[in-house]
């Protein structure tokens, strides 16, 4: 395991809650026989709760209720479901409201596209209840919206009726997340635990990078396990030689350079006002304009190096394209030449 491999006396591991389940847990704390661990509670965790607990939490007057955060957005709570745990709930309301948006228009635009097929069947010119259903299910599993509504078909007829309750009960949840720890508060406050789980952002665009957008690791062609990790290992090391040539070449793309730092970890990032005038200035001052990393790159590999022969002589001589000055600043950020001759 990554704690033994690495010699960690203490390590707080965080995953989103597919990652970090109740048998990993378990796995977690115990010895490669199945017993516990005698250094257990030196590795903590940090994951979320799925939306079925986060409802137990909330019915019959349970832990979780709405009035904690009538005036915050997070409140610690705990559970004799989860002993020795910490369950931070946590509320966000840009995130409430845009899942509530999103909701009503996709079940407006499933009635949208119900109105014409119930119109056909009233009309008598769509029967047979396999030929209804099947015409029913493609407009229901349009934008994933069936299990908010009751469809009851006949050989004549079709009625669909929205689950008022289901979309309510739904609805409370919107913006609600809690995760759980075994980390004692005086290691880590409510809000480093909040942070720490929101970091997770930074994994997901790393894992992103190296799958598709910068590196291609898949589709891996190796077939033989040396050769994999060798590949994964490549693709790691261009992963992390990445990270830094975001952050170096940060001043010519739109990347915020001084992210402003979240005085409440609930709530929204918040770009810098730099980033904002890059954004919607798009140049800088001096009238060049500003990239993503990926039109930069693209830029970059307009830098050539071309093979001239002049007419009439078989004399050859390497000419480099005339560096912009986007590019020239390139490279003075990684601190190095650009180079004239091929090594």
């Amino acid at each position: 395991m990554v704690r033994d491999k690495f010699g960690l006396a203490q390590m707080v591991m965080v995953g989103d809650r597919g990652m970090i389940t109740s048998a990993r847990i378990a796995a977690l704390n115990q010895a490669e026989d199945g017993t516990q661990r005698p250094d257990a509670g030196a590795y903590g965790w940090i994951t979320a709760l799925r939306a079925p607990a986060i409802k137990k939490l909330m019915a019959d007057d349970g832990p979780l209720q709405l009035s904690l955060f009538d005036q915050q957005d997070l409140a610690e709570i705990t559970s004799p479901d989860f002993p020795g745990e910490r369950l931070i709930a946590c509320r966000n309301p840009v995130l409430a409201a845009d899942r509530a948006r999103t909701r009503t228009e996709l079940l407006a635009a499933t009635g949208k596209l119900l109105a014409p097929l119930l119109a056909r069947v009233q009309a008598g010119r769509l029967t047979g209840a396999a030929e209804i259903g099947i015409e029913a299910g493609k407009v229901i599993s349009r934008y994933k919206t069936g299990k908010h509504f009751t469809v009851t078909i006949t050989g004549t007829t079709l009625a669909v009726t929205r689950k008022q309750d289901q979309i309510d009960a739904e609805a409370a949840l919107d913006g609600f997340y809690v995760l759980r720890t075994p980390v004692p508060a005086h290691e880590m406050d409510a809000a480093a635990v909040v942070t720490a789980y929101k970091n997770l952002k930074y994994a997901g665009r790393d894992f992103r990078h190296i799958k598709s957008d910068d590196l291609d690791l898949r589709p891996v062609f190796h077939r033989l396990e040396e050769r994999v990790r060798a590949h994964v290992l490549i693709c790691m090391l261009a992963c992390y030689l990445t990270w830094h040539l975001r952050r170096t070449w940060a001043p010519l793309t739109f990347t915020d350079e001084h992210p402003p730092a979240p005085g409440n970890p609930v709530a929204p990032a918040r770009r810098s006002a730099a980033a904002q005038a890059k954004a919607s200035g798009q140049h800088d001052p001096a009238g060049q304009p500003y990239r993503s990393f990926r039109a930069l790159l693209e830029h970059l590999a307009t830098l050539t190096r071309n093979q001239v022969r002049f007419a009439g002589t078989r004399a050859t001589v390497a000419m480099l394209t005339e560096p912009t000055s986007t590019q020239r600043q390139a490279f003075e950020l990684i601190g190095a030449a650009i180079p004239l001759t091929l090594k």
